[in-house]
């Protein structure tokens, strides 16, 4: 026991044995524990012990019963049927002590020392058959623990590769996704400029079907006049005929006039055709900007779903890369698994009693990790699908886009070309504007600077009227002076005239007017218009200047002119052309001038402290009165509203001849300021319209006081007219305008290349034959002169003898 105790190794292993022991092979394991086994007891005890600790307490008990069983049945014949069943059989066998009484009985110390060894070899066996089960054990955990760690290599260089591959796929997919942005907004800025070069198109258009229908009924009108001009051809052929001293100028003015009416007739009809072919392009310009409407409105459809599905691309992209980051953190999560798994294994090393526990909570890691990964990769495939389809859907984008801009452009070098011919037509259009222009100047100058027009009055019902006799005005139905002559009987006798139109008492307002419009419109061109009505006092001169504004069919010419203007002024806006208006009226009672549209309306009766007016023209042939009142205006509306201001301020009497006579000369002035912006043209145009007092004879009108004043005032101003058209027919040096009012105002609309119409009213009672007749023979006078380019030469007809016009 002492020699036992002396060789006794100390109670703690020692850590280089045991790592010795547990790194050597199975076999060799073996042999150190058989080898181990003759040692003395307590080398045996001490392994015994080391191989107890080592085991841990928390050894299943399911090995602990195989290995006692194992132990029971290899000793059975030598250890007499000990079972060891846990740790604490090993302790009990290891704290059993020698028993004997007799110190020298060395037998039955060998025979306990025998059963003993018997005892220790059954735990041994024990022992061996547990670590032969735990090294098992620990080879199958190896194994797997390196199978885990292969596939977590092999599953994470296909998630990298994955990973580098959605990478790739990302950027491919950005950079479509800005090159797509940036030809999405070029496509939008192409439209943007094709939509506005659209509407100028449109714009374009209107104004020119606007300036065509303008010029249509130009044309139209121009039509008209040649046909009058033909038959006034015919007519001055016959008329040379008959007047031998000027036969050889008349002819040579008629060939001239019959060429010139060749030439405007074959530029009427090149236009007309112009017209038609500009009709024809325009209508198949309108249905191939309809058709390149409905191309826009469908590629912005198209462009709008390709903007939805970019949008849709772009939160599948946002979800994959998020869904990438799950991966990724997954991944992290699972290396720091694996991490955890391999401090596990290297704590299983030194606690082998841990390691069943253990790996049932590495399997079940492991199979949620499988089923992680599984899971993953169908979510990985879902993607890669999206991928896919998000592909497809930005090369039909892409397709889409670029048929889109292949039919912009198409599009685009259409409208440059629509473009082109709407500036060549306008251009067209200003010449056909010019040449209108040209034509129509040199229409009137044929018809002559200065014309009479003659209008009857109806015969008023016999309460009103001072005689029963009936008319005594008849009009010829011959084809030459169908239209232009007029028979007076007065005495038995006829006294017949001629004038460049007659209207007899059945002409309508409108009637009246239609002769006159060419007049109006040359006004807007740029020359001087006047018109006014002369006639005895009761002949209906303010009815056909005025007549009644509230009847549309009674309206006179003034109303009538002014709308006139203001129309075709709105129509002549879509050419370039700005007008602007200003209205001035004013009378001139008794040689004094008066302004009807000044705040301080005068009365009836001639204050001596009214404000003098005066009288001055320009360099530029424009006359301007001092202090007039002159009103800015834009429509019929606000000339409307003047006129009827003017007519409640305007002087009228009582005479045995009419009960309401104008007593002064009315003067209604519109001053016309055209611009065009497009071609730096300006226009100046004044249009006079001019209601002339009565003329009357004093014995007949019974006038005396104010109104014999009045008369002589009014028969003096009038035979001043008559002397100053006399004097510019004449080409006199003097004339002389200053010796009325009337005629010095009028100064620059009576000579040059102004327009001049003079309407001769007449009653057509027998009780104002004498009155009527010295009219017509006024008027006559100022029909036979010319003043600026000769038209041609009126005769008037009687059927005894030439009348003397003295």
């Amino acid at each position: 026991m002492s020699s036992r105790n002396q060789n006794k190794p100390p109670r703690s292993p020692s850590n280089k044995k045991e790592n010795v022991l547990d790194e050597a092979p199975l076999d060799k394991r073996r042999k150190i524990v058989i080898g181990k086994m003759v040692a003395p007891s307590t080398n045996l005890r001490s392994r015994s012990v080391l191989s107890t600790v080592n085991a841990g307490p928390n050894l299943g008990h399911g090995a602990d019963q195989k290995a006692a069983a194992v132990a029971g049945s290899d000793g059975g014949s030598s250890g007499g049927g000990i079972e060891f069943n846990s740790r604490e059989d090993v302790e009990r066998l290891l704290s059993e002590k020698m028993k004997g009484k007799n110190k020298n009985d060395y037998k039955g110390k060998s025979e306990q020392m025998i059963e003993y060894i018997r005892k220790l070899r059954t735990c041994i066996k024990w022992f061996m058959d547990l670590e032969d089960g735990h090294l098992s054990e620990l080879e199958k955990l190896r194994g797997t623990v390196e199978f885990q760690e292969k596939r977590h290599t092999e599953f994470e260089t296909q998630m990298r590769k994955r990973e580098e591959e959605l990478n790739m796929t990302v950027e491919q997919l950005e950079t479509k996704l800005a090159s797509s942005l940036e030809s999405f907004q070029k496509e939008e800025a192409l439209k943007l400029a094709a939509l506005k070069s659209y509407e100028k198109e449109a714009e374009a258009r209107v104004t020119s079907e606007a300036s065509r229908a303008a010029l249509s009924e130009d044309l139209e009108r121009a039509n008209h006049e040649a046909k009058r001009s033909n038959d006034q051809i015919k007519m001055l052929q016959e008329t040379n005929k008959r007047l031998q001293e000027y036969n050889t100028s008349l002819q040579q003015y008629n060939s001239n006039l019959q060429s010139d009416a060749v030439k405007n007739g074959e530029t009427i009809s090149k236009l007309q055709k112009e017209k038609n072919a500009m009709m024809d392009s325009l209508t198949s310009l309108r249905d191939h900007s309809n058709s390149l409407k409905n191309q826009l409105d469908s590629s912005r459809t198209t462009l709008q779903d390709a903007l939805k599905q970019k949008e849709d691309l772009k939160k599948e992209v946002y979800f994959l890369r998020s869904e990438l980051q799950q991966v990724r953190d997954d991944r992290e999560n699972q290396l720091a698994q694996v991490q955890t798994l391999t401090s596990e294994i290297a704590n299983y090393k030194e606690l082998t009693g841990k390691s069943s526990k253990e790996l049932d909570n590495i399997m079940a890691k492991t199979n949620a990790l499988e089923e992680t990964c599984s899971s993953q990769r169908v979510q990985i495939q879902s993607l890669q699908h999206q991928l896919a389809a998000a592909n497809e859907k930005l090369k039909m984008a892409d397709l889409t886009a670029s048929e889109t801009m292949s039919e912009y452009l198409q599009q685009k070098r259409t409208l440059n070309d629509l473009q082109n011919r709407v500036a060549e037509q306008e251009l067209q259009i200003l010449e056909a504007e010019k040449l209108r222009k040209k034509l129509h100047n040199t229409i009137l100058e044929l018809k002559g600077n200065i014309r009479v027009f003659c209008r009857v009055r109806p015969l008023l019902p016999e309460k009103e009227s001072n005689t029963t006799e009936g008319a005594i005005v008849s009009y010829p139905t011959s084809t030459e002076f169908l239209g232009r002559g007029i028979d007076l009987m007065h005495h038995a006798q006829t006294y017949s005239f001629t004038f460049d139109k007659v209207f007899n008492h059945e002409a309508s307002q409108d009637d009246v007017f239609v002769e006159i419009s060419q007049l109006v419109q040359s006004a807007l061109d740029g020359y001087k218009v006047c018109i006014f009505a002369y006639g005895q006092t009761g002949s209906g001169k303010t009815y056909t200047m005025m007549g009644r504004p509230e009847a549309d069919e009674e309206k006179g010419l003034i109303p009538r002119s002014l709308e006139q203007i203001f129309q075709t002024s709105q129509a002549l806006q879509c050419q370039g052309w700005k007008y602007k208006m200003q209205a001035s009226m004013l009378e001139i009672y008794n040689e004094t001038i008066r302004d009807l549209l000044s705040p301080v309306r005068p009365g009836s009766n001639f204050d001596a402290n009214v404000k003098q007016y005066a009288i001055k023209h320009d360099l530029n042939g424009n006359t301007h009165v001092s202090d007039l009142t002159i009103i800015d205006v834009c429509s019929i509306n606000e000339v409307s509203f003047l006129l009827q201001q003017a007519a409640q301020s305007r002087s009228v009497g009582r005479t045995q001849m009419n009960e309401q006579s104008s007593r002064s000369h009315f003067v209604f002035t519109l001053r016309i300021f055209g611009v065009n912006e497009s071609t730096e043209q300006q226009v100046q145009g004044i249009l006079n319209l001019i209601d002339l007092a009565g003329s009357e004879r004093l014995a007949k009108s019974g006038s005396t006081g104010d109104r014999l004043k009045e008369t002589q005032a009014i028969n003096k101003s009038l035979s001043a007219l008559s002397d100053v058209i006399f004097s510019i027919a004449k080409k006199e040096d003097h004339v002389p305008f200053r010796n009325s009012k009337l005629t010095y105002l009028l100064q620059p609309c009576l000579g040059g290349d102004s327009k001049t119409l003079m309407f001769v009213n007449i009653s057509p009672e027998s009780s104002s034959a004498q009155e009527s007749i010295c009219s017509l023979r006024f008027a006559a006078r100022v029909n036979s002169c010319e003043i600026g380019i000769p038209r041609r030469q009126t005769q008037t007809r009687t059927s005894d003898s030439r009348l003397s016009y003295g």
